[in-house]
């Protein structure tokens, strides 16, 4: 009899929704799976905002731990919680196929106020780059730190005097708690690989890799790719508003990336359009030509004021 799979997988409900995802997947194609849950650091404190954190990899260093210690096999990670380097030892074993890109917005009473630009309203969230995105459009709005899980953030923001919080609208769809009361916030570009799922394994681990082939969408795995390539060419992690979106249509990969200031006032945006098959290095050279025109600047400013 073949031994299960391990998967492990973060203790949240939609982390647990993913791993199942991937279990089913593996199911279907005859390999047994079993999910190991891990606490991860981002789920224990859920006080300190994520921009004052170190948090390169803090939703992901407990896997990695466990995938080392060969505790687990695969992990399975919100790919947009990833760092953009991985850790020594662990590669990319496959990327699901995308779901829903977008944040949306759930407000509480009604969302009267985002038909002025001047009203003032509190909104919650702790996505420096949400947060730099909706200053730059309303810019008399009061941001508030919202930290935890789906659930946890659901909670909070109905036992709160605030008007409405952001969220990624996968997360809420993925588990059936996208509230009545949400609006899909279609202007604001996503953070690089949102929506998306990604598995790990060992590098030495040919087998579990293997495992994992069936579970790779190559459109979604090349369009990830390039919006890591964007933020990595610009430094960027979970403190920096580094935005970026790469969609494939007829052929042609539609790329669309952004670096703001963390308080909204100075941005700079780029949008390519190329033909996929030489489209690999547009997440490169679209950060380089951000850079140059005036990225640079707003870049030297987020590292001069980052601790």
């Amino acid at each position: 009899m073949q031994t299960p799979i391990r998967i492990g997988t973060r203790e949240s409900q939609l982390a647990v929704w993913q791993a199942t995802q991937v279990q089913q997947i593996l199911e279907k194609e005859g390999i047994p799976a079993v999910l190991v849950p891990i606490k991860s650091e981002g789920d224990i404190d859920l006080k300190t905002p994520l921009y004052a954190m170190d948090v390169q990899g803090i939703f992901t260093r407990s896997l990695d731990i466990a995938l080392l210690n060969r505790t687990i096999d695969i992990a399975v990670h919100s790919m947009k919680d990833v760092p953009t380097r991985l850790a020594d030892g662990i590669c990319q074993a496959a990327v699901l196929k995308r779901g829903p890109v977008h944040d949306l917005l759930v407000f509480k009473s009604n969302a009267d106020f985002l038909r002025n630009r001047d009203s003032v309203a509190h909104i919650a969230t702790s996505s420096i780059r949400r947060k730099a995105q909706w200053l730059h459009r309303y810019p008399a709005h009061q941001i508030h730190n919202l930290r935890g899980n789906i659930n946890t953030r659901l909670r909070k923001l109905a036992g709160e005097p605030w008007d409405g919080a952001i969220f990624a609208q996968a997360g809420l769809e993925r588990i059936g708690l996208r509230p009545e009361k949400s609006i899909v916030l279609d202007w604001m570009l996503p953070a690089p690989a949102q929506g998306a799922i990604l598995v790990a394994c060992r590098e030495d681990d040919e087998q579990s890799f293997s495992l994992c082939q069936p579970l790779d969408d190559p459109d979604t795995a090349m369009c990830t790719r390039i919006e890591r390539d964007f933020l990595r060419r610009l430094l960027g992690g979970c403190s920096t508003p580094i935005s970026a979106l790469a969609e494939i249509e007829d052929g042609d990969v539609y790329f669309s990336g952004q670096l703001m200031s963390p308080d909204g006032r100075k941005h700079v945006t780029i949008e390519k359009i190329l033909p996929a098959g030489i489209a690999a290095d547009v997440g490169e050279t679209a950060a380089d030509e951000l850079l140059e025109r005036a990225g640079q600047e707003i870049a030297d400013g987020i590292r001069a004021n980052t601790p």
